[in-house]
């Protein structure tokens, strides 16, 4: 007799359902026995049912099996991130080989090398190009020249007011020096009135009387 094929739906009778569900249950728990033992597997098995019953098998200890599942789980998780890496790193650096690679025959291009194949409007956007770029440096090298001359100018304003202190310092050093100058002079005249002061009073009284006398012009005969 030919078994019919079952389709693969919801059992809607609880009877049949749980019937079923009792022979495909030791049907896989048999299936899983001898899978650990005739290939040397190790198999862990768990079931519920549908009032929530616990079925399993496990050839090695279920806690181990589990462990090493998690593991293992973790290892895979850990080369999928890498190999995503990997993959999101070969993807980038091909895109910025491929900008490199662009970005050299625009530098070419602006350089007027590799233009034969280009057409009108090619040429018409490098002329473009060079022209805004051309304004830019115009404008840059404009505002260095700028800041340039101010820096100048401010440092011109620096040493003018260095000039002008100095100057000054030196036009009271001027003042200075002259009042002392005058204050010397007049120290030394007045020292000189005072020695020719002395020199005649002691030459009036130098010598004793007869001395003095002798010196007085003789009488006439």
């Amino acid at each position: 007799m030919v078994r019919g094929k079952t389709e693969m739906k919801r059992i809607e009778n609880a009877t049949s359902r749980q019937v079923t569900f009792s022979k495909r249950r030791n049907g896989l728990l048999k299936k899983a026995f001898e899978l650990s033992v005739l290939c040397d597997a190790e198999v862990a098995l768990i079931i519920f049912s549908p009032s929530s019953k616990l079925y399993e098998f496990s050839s090695s200890g279920m806690a181990k099996t589990i462990e090493r599942y998690q593991r293992r789980v973790k290892e895979i998780g850990i080369n999928h991130k890498r190999d995503d890496n990997s993959q999101q790193s070969r993807g980038e650096t091909y895109g910025l080989t491929k900008k490199i690679e662009q970005l050299e025959i625009s530098k070419r291009k602006l350089l007027g090398e590799g233009i034969d194949a280009c057409s009108i409007e090619e040429l018409q956007q490098l002329e473009n190009q060079l022209e805004r770029g051309l304004t830019r440096i115009r404008a840059k090298k404009y505002q260095l020249l700028r800041e340039e001359i101010e820096k100048l100018k401010e440092e011109e304003r620096n040493l003018i007011n260095e000039n002008k202190e100095l100057k000054e310092k030196l036009h009271g050093m001027g003042a200075i020096v002259v009042a002392s100058s005058s204050s010397t002079l007049s120290s030394s005249e007045m020292n000189m009135d005072e020695n020719d002061n002395m020199e005649v009073e002691t030459g009036l009284f130098i010598g004793p009387p007869e001395t003095r006398q002798s010196k007085k012009t003789p009488p006439q005969n």
